[in-house]
């Protein structure tokens, strides 16, 4: 929801905020074709649930996201309602198995598929996720974090590089949530995922609510992974709410995708736009889902930031394209 003190508080932090937008997502590969790019205007992630009201109200956002393995089937509702929104609204194609940083095999079958997805929908962002879910062929449930030492960070690197060479296109990383640490781990996960980005030319999906989360439960300091984040590399940015669960010892923040964002969240966003300039932003929301106005609202207030953003610099700014 949109306060007062959210957007006194976005004032005083994009004062330097330079424009950024419209960054394309070549690197090393050739991007594929897309029927829109997605500007900097915040966008929501389309639920079934959503779909029928979505298509009656066709809500101003900025573009619309969907998990691209709900789409694998030969056709339904799923991949109508995304064919039928697509035609008003950039689209983004966010995976959620490809398992990147598992020992198993990548599956060609599953990167065939997402291919074939890629051809009908030409979205204009594709992305992944930082993160192993499958071990000897058994498939968790969740998005699991790795290890961050240099033997780790070159196997994704060399997973991600087939990826991208088998879609024809650079794809974005996303930072995941994470509950537990590796006694192994030789480098911060920011040097860890920028140094993936640099080797691999993918771009960032930079999800902020997941920096907010594991700092907590880690014990580190949010500011300091957002700004060792190569700014030129982050062309996507996600927000979503957590909750807050006691544990013996303390406190643990889980990202359950439940709740508005937390003011202290919106508040890593207004720092990130004074560093980033405007990027594509996505509201999160899979469970216990509220109307889809409040999904449009939360985009709002993102809007509302990045026009504060944009207030507080000379140049032209397209945050309303």
């Amino acid at each position: 929801m949109l306060t007062a003190s959210t957007v006194s508080n976005a004032g005083s932090a994009v004062a330097a905020c330079r424009h950024e937008a419209g960054r394309a997502l070549g690197a090393r590969h050739h991007a594929a074709r897309s029927a829109r790019r997605a500007g900097p205007r915040a966008g929501i992630g389309l639920r079934f649930e959503h779909g029928r009201e979505f298509l009656e109200t066709r809500p101003r956002v900025g573009f619309i996201e969907v998990h691209a393995e709900n789409l694998f089937g030969a056709g339904g509702w799923p991949l109508e309602l995304v064919e039928r929104a697509r035609r008003d609204h950039p689209l983004s194609l966010h995976g959620v198995g490809l398992s990147l940083g598992s020992t198993d095999p990548l599956s060609q079958a599953h990167i065939a598929r997402l291919a074939g997805l890629i051809e009908r929908l030409e979205p204009a962002l594709v992305s992944e996720h930082l993160c192993w879910t499958s071990h000897g062929g058994v498939h968790a449930n969740d998005l699991l974090p790795l290890p961050w030492t240099e033997e780790a960070l070159g196997h994704v690197v060399r997973r991600l590089d087939a990826v991208q060479q088998a879609l024809g296109r650079a794809i974005l990383l996303e930072n995941v949530s994470s509950y537990f640490e590796y006694a192994d781990s030789s480098m911060p996960e920011w040097t860890f995922l920028a140094e993936v980005a640099q080797r691999s030319g993918c771009g960032l999906l930079l999800d902020i609510n997941n920096v907010f989360v594991s700092a907590h439960n880690h014990g580190f300091d949010a500011e300091t992974y957002l700004r060792a984040i190569p700014r030129s590399a982050v062309r996507e940015i996600h927000l979503a709410g957590h909750v807050r669960r006691a544990v013996p010892g303390g406190e643990l923040l889980v990202d359950t995708h439940s709740e508005p964002v937390a003011e202290a969240v919106w508040s890593l966003y207004a720092k990130t736009l004074q560093r980033c300039g405007p990027v594509p932003t996505l509201i999160e929301w899979d469970h216990d889902l509220p109307p889809l106005s409040t999904l449009v609202a939360e985009a709002a207030t993102a809007d509302a930031l990045t026009a504060a953003c944009c207030a507080a610099q000379p140049e032209p700014c397209d945050a309303d394209a």
